[in-house]
């Protein structure tokens, strides 16, 4: 299929899945809402196309930003030990990499991680500095630039700050909407020898677990190193670096320096070459993976309307933003999967998104526990699971579908 125009380099984009329409993943509504149907107004078409030039995979519809995130978004970055773990460990890997003996330097952040990167920095004497828009987020003694890095944005910080040794971003670039901006703001904040360092979801870990379910509207990119490396040469960037992550269902870290400034690392050269051998982005590889999506929705609504029909009790667990990609897209409700819990106190008490089922706090899984429980967090399963020993200790069985579906 033939989508829309890439929005980086305005060649043809070739869509390769669609997901239906859906709802703003992070519209969480009363029970009152729902009822009365206002909040389920916005909705937009899921589907991805790939950059024919570039290589770039991309969403082919668009939310504006004034509806994204919804008033009800109630993410916190840090909500999870493993999570909070890996933003400390970040900070210190930027310490002795792109930091060394630069106590007093500025270090940027861009985006929510809810501090733990700065905070670290700053108890190594680094200067902490974050572009946060939406102003929700703590960043501790961090100063706050409630603004997108913007070429102007950036102008301003420097004659405040002085220019910034490292641009760091998690889960941040998948999401920004005018990538030509981003980089004309690194360019005026970064020193001539400054790093952006920047994680996302890899697309190859999504097409390899066949994680359908990390398409959503707050995910408008989906990074390999070869479109990086090409996004990196249109604007005067060189990928240098790249690290493969274990978080939110695997992840690449890339470093991009000013071209000419530093040689890539050995692994850029090897990840490349994997890409190419793989042929990650070639059309038959997405068409695949989007035959294999298919069999999934299939697979699960089947063995969610067998478990019912047996009389088995069935409990979402994790009102991610993922489990709306997955509700929406195999007609999910509370007719096959009554509640849903989670730990986040905002979310309790109000219905996912779309498919309107109850978000219950994490005591009334035990109240008594289901007989199987849909684990939409599937990217904390090793977390979660070390938790919910009794679960399993009271018989109780966890359904994933990733990459497949099983019961385990």
């Amino acid at each position: 299929m033939t989508g829309t125009a890439c929005r980086v380099c305005a060649a043809p984009l070739r869509t390769f899945l669609d997901l239906g329409d859906h709802p703003l993943s992070s519209a969480f509504l009363t029970p009152a809402e729902a009822l009365d149907g206002a909040g389920d107004t916005v909705r937009y078409r899921l589907a991805a196309g790939q950059c024919e030039r570039c290589a770039l995979v991309q969403l082919t519809g668009d939310v504006p930003y004034e509806r994204r995130p919804h008033q009800g978004y109630p993410y916190h970055s840090s909500g999870s030990a493993v999570i909070r773990e890996h933003f400390r460990a970040a900070g210190l890997h930027l310490l002795r990499t792109e930091l060394r003996g630069a106590r007093g330097a500025l270090a940027v952040e861009i985006g929510r991680t809810d501090g733990v990167v700065l905070r670290t920095l700053a108890d190594a004497g680094v200067r902490p500095l974050a572009f946060e828009p939406s102003g929700r987020c703590g960043y501790g003694a961090a100063r706050v630039r409630p603004d997108f890095l913007t070429a102007a944005s950036a102008r301003e910080a420097v004659a405040a700050e002085g220019r910034a040794r490292v641009v760091y971003a998690a889960n941040t670039v998948c999401d920004i909407a005018d990538l030509p901006g981003l980089f004309a703001g690194l360019d005026e904040l970064l020193t001539a020898d400054g790093a952006f360092v920047f994680e996302d979801p890899y697309l190859g870990e999504i097409v390899r677990r066949t994680a359908f379910d990390q398409f959503y509207d707050e995910h408008r990119w989906y990074f390999t190193a070869t479109s990086v490396r090409a996004l990196a040469e249109r604007y005067g960037f060189r990928l240098t670096g790249v690290e493969r992550l274990p978080v939110h269902g695997g992840q690449l870290r890339y470093v991009l320096t000013r071209a000419g400034r530093r040689r890539p690392a050995p692994e850029v050269a090897e990840v490349l070459a994997e890409e190419e051998a793989r042929g990650l982005t070639a059309p038959a590889t997405l068409d695949a993976f989007a035959g294999r999506v298919e069999r999934v929705r299939g697979d699960l609504v089947a063995l969610l309307e067998a478990l019912r029909a047996a009389g088995r009790t069935v409990a979402g667990y994790g009102a991610t933003a993922k489990s709306c990609t997955v509700a929406t897209y195999c007609g999910l409700g509370p007719y096959l999967v009554p509640y849903v819990c989670d730990s986040t106190p905002a979310k309790q008490g109000r219905v996912t998104p779309g498919a309107h089922i109850p978000v219950r706090p994490p005591a009334a899984f035990a109240a008594p526990y289901p007989d199987y429980a849909l684990l939409f967090a599937w990217n904390h399963a090793d977390e979660i699971m070390a938790k919910e020993q009794a679960f399993r200790a009271a018989g109780g069985r966890w359904i994933l579908y990733v990459p497949e579906v099983r019961v385990v």
